[in-house]
């Protein structure tokens, strides 16, 4: 273990020391943020001017009570109304292709965002028309259908001899308060968007953290390989003893980005007064990132030993980084029920263990041998996957030129037992 410590010692101080990883530090947790809460933000913030929408109301009776409903409820800022409804006059014959041809050409010409055409029908029928150039803009389409509906419906209750108003008060909507009870007992009070954002940070923190230090692995043992330095260190060391302290190395490079983020973490939540996951829960996430990266550091290792070009360290790193995207392609289904059986099947998948579990846990406890179970299955893939990667690493380190079949590479490991 001295060679291997001495080999994980150098590969530690070397990678610690570089631009790309100091940057990484602190660009990783930037990113993370900015793409949980940069489009919340977005799309929560308030239009500058304000917009002109036409309206073309067949009916004749209700363009004003929306534009007085716009005006009311949505203003700007400067305190001008964020909505401007400007009525287009019906064609005398009772065509509405004229009205449409206007209208269209004032959207065009960028006179107005839109337009809505309020049928005759408006009382039974339930279609309303909005066109415009943009019609990926929800946040008009959704303040259009709010103000028509509520405003048909009044209409529909007086007809029938109701007040709205009484029945706005009866109808009033009810604030769910949601309090998160653990396996003891204990209440928490935690809303949806604080339990799916813990989750979805540490199942972050675990994908870029895989994705990094992997691809440094594998770059790490093909520039040994292309440069042939390979052939000098076997000549003081072991491939075994080489291996494992190019895992140890990295893996302490792992763990202290993992405690600079998480030290990030816990500074913003004392300073928010905020208390993203019990002391326990923390312990237990930080032993399924251990267990997880060995896995993954040994899956670089075996599949990065037997390339010998850039591109081809590129493609194997791809196509081991989509694995990790399972779980955030699944995140919502497991944020409705972690402990569905599709859930259960994918966290007993050695290479998707990890991440689906560190997923699980903030949101809803899974059982104590659920528990036991996966982390026996991580690990005993941990060992296997290291041992593994120790025969891969041992019998193509020093192959250059073509890359091995994977029959190939199944008979030389099989050739070295013997």
């Amino acid at each position: 273990m001295r060679k291997a410590l001495t080999v994980a010692r150098w590969e530690y101080l070397e990678r610690i020391k570089s631009k790309a990883f100091i940057i990484s530090l602190f660009l990783m947790p930037v990113i993370m943020v900015t793409t949980a809460v940069l489009p919340t933000l977005l799309a929560s913030r308030p239009d500058t001017e304000s917009k002109v929408i036409a309206v073309i109301d067949q009916s004749g009776e209700f363009a004003d009570k929306i534009s007085h409903a716009l005006a009311d409820r949505f203003v700007l800022p400067n305190g001008q109304p964020n909505y401007i409804l400007r009525p287009i006059p019906d064609d005398p014959s009772g065509e509405i292709a004229g009205a449409r041809r206007l209208a269209d050409s004032l959207v065009i010409s960028g006179e107005i965002e839109g337009y809505v055409i309020l049928p005759k029908s408006m009382m039974t029928d339930t279609t309303v028309e909005y066109r415009s150039e943009n019609i990926g803009n929800f946040k008009i389409t959704e303040r259009l259908t709010g103000v028509i509906r509520e405003v048909i419906t009044e209409r529909r209750l007086r007809e029938r001899g109701f007040d709205p108003q009484v029945v706005k008060e009866l109808t009033s909507p009810i604030e769910l308060k949601t309090i998160k009870l653990s396996k003891t007992g204990q209440e928490e009070e935690a809303g949806f968007a604080q339990v799916f954002f813990t989750a979805y940070v540490f199942m972050m923190m675990m994908f870029f953290l895989v994705m990094t230090s992997g691809q440094i692995l594998v770059r790490s043992i093909l520039e040994e390989k292309s440069n042939r330095v390979i052939e000098v260190l076997l000549s003081s060391c072991r491939p075994r003893d080489l291996m494992t302290g190019k895992i140890l190395g990295l893996s302490g490079l792992a763990l202290t980005q993992m405690g600079f983020w998480v030290a990030i973490g816990l500074v913003v939540s004392v300073k928010l007064s905020i208390t993203l996951v019990p002391l326990g829960t923390a312990i237990l996430l930080g032993g399924y990132f251990v267990l997880g990266y060995l896995l993954y550091a040994s899956i670089f290792v075996a599949a990065g030993a037997p390339v010998s070009s850039e591109q081809e360290a590129q493609q194997i790193n791809s196509y081991l980084v989509l694995i990790l995207v399972i779980p955030i392609v699944v995140a919502f289904v497991a944020v409705q029920n972690p402990n569905s059986t599709l859930i259960r099947i994918l966290s007993f998948i050695p290479v998707l263990t990890a991440s689906m579990m560190v997923l699980r846990i903030p949101i809803q406890m899974p059982s104590v041998l659920e528990i036991i179970l996966t982390m026996a299955v991580l690990a005993v893939s941990g060992i296997g996957g290291i041992w593994l990667a120790g025969k891969v690493f041992r019998t193509t380190m020093l192959l250059y030129g073509k890359r091995p079949s994977l029959r190939e590479l199944v008979s030389l490991v099989r050739s070295r037992e013997r």
